[in-house]
């Protein structure tokens, strides 16, 4: 029982005492960089799946008549 009271109570001290916390404008600064990847890559996934979608249609269109 003391490992797991000693665990929790270095987990604590780590958590308050030795961990950097950013600040305000870096969170929100790697929020809106994590936002604009997320953006680009949705962008390029759609694109992929039109381009793919528009490939396939007209080939199954060839061998469909």
């Amino acid at each position: 029982m003391n490992k797991i009271r000693n665990y929790f109570r270095e987990s604590y001290h780590e958590l308050v005492y030795k961990v950097s916390w950013p600040t305000w404008q870096e969170l929100q600064s790697s929020t809106m960089v994590v936002l604009i990847a997320t953006i680009f890559v949705t962008a390029m996934v759609w694109g992929m799946d039109a381009a793919s979608n528009f490939v396939l249609a007209h080939y199954y269109e060839i061998f469909k008549k």
